[in-house]
């Protein structure tokens, strides 16, 4: 039986290797969720491993999917039904799926917050009930607004704090200060707690953005993950950590705003539009940094 379910859900598809799947996403480009290197080292950080599946025509890899069985590889909720979810956390990832822009494929593997990018050529996607906060280009806030940032990023610096760039950490370096800075803002564990460390050894070459310090103690943090796809660059926000007791010095705004500043300054000395997600629009103050566009579901 399920095999005929398998069968029947992958009708049209055939198995490709993981070497197969990364050609398909650099050619056709994709997320952090859905890079062949994240979904590697992540899946075999639980121990799950996962089936490669390809679109061909005329002998040619048109459109490709990493698959946990009838989910999306790296699926919250398969490392939940296998008892794994405290082992690593994306976030509400922005899924993109390598697909080339000329075609019509159906997927059928189950997946939430699926890009409005691979809306025209995934025939099986349906609207979701959320959406997605996308950082607005700098140009969308206004005088006012930018004015403030950069003056409370000055007034902060002339208090004694200086930005770093999470490479001048080690990874253990940056999960102590992400578990101590995210218990104070949320008072309670990070998500993943035990594996952060491994996490952050495996993703070291996709962290990016900086680190507030005052006094050589870390008082803001934002993980964040960039990947490059050949016609845009994709950063997921996955989560972040403030200390309180700095709340008057708005180190979480000043981050924001260097972190989104810098990262629109990448994208462009690139030419390539720049995905840089919040994840789910879900909180007030993600309204005062993002846009918000419609996600999809299979």
């Amino acid at each position: 039986m399920l095999n005929a379910l398998r069968f029947w859900r992958e009708r049209g598809w055939t198995v490709i290797d993981a070497a197969a799947y990364e050609q398909a996403w650099s050619r056709f480009g994709g997320s952090v969720a859905t890079h062949p290197r994240v979904i590697e080292r992540l899946a075999g950080l639980v121990g799950l491993p996962v089936r490669y599946l390809g679109w061909q025509a005329d002998g040619d890899i048109i459109a490709a999917v990493a698959c946990w069985g009838r989910d999306l590889a790296l699926s919250r909720k398969v490392l939940k039904q296998q008892g794994k979810r405290g082992f690593f956390d994306l976030g509400n990832a922005e899924v993109i799926l390598p697909v080339a822009q000329d075609v019509r494929v159906p997927v059928r593997q189950r997946m939430s917050y699926v890009s409005e990018l691979n809306l025209p050529f995934v025939t099986t996607l349906k609207p979701q009930a959320e959406s997605l906060a996308l950082a607005r280009e700098p140009e969308d806030y206004s005088k006012k607004f930018r004015y403030n940032q950069r003056r409370e990023q000055r007034l902060l610096e002339e208090a004694g704090a200086v930005l770093r760039p999470v490479q001048d950490f080690t990874p253990a370096e940056l999960a102590a200060m992400y578990e101590r800075l995210f218990q104070a803002r949320w008072n309670f564990e990070v998500p993943g707690k035990a594996h952060l460390g491994d996490v952050f050894t495996l993703m070291r070459e996709f962290m990016t953005g900086s680190v507030i310090m005052l006094d050589d103690r870390a008082i803001a943090i934002q993980v964040l993950y960039r990947v490059e796809s050949p016609n845009w660059v994709s950063v997921e926000y996955v989560n972040g950590g403030v200390d309180p007791q700095q709340q008057a010095l708005s180190p979480g705004s000043v981050l924001s705003y260097v972190n989104t500043q810098s990262a629109w300054s990448d994208a462009r000395s690139l030419d390539k539009p720049l995905r840089y997600s919040f994840g789910r629009s879900d909180r007030e103050y993600k309204d005062r940094w993002c846009r918000t566009v419609p996600v999809y579901k299979v």
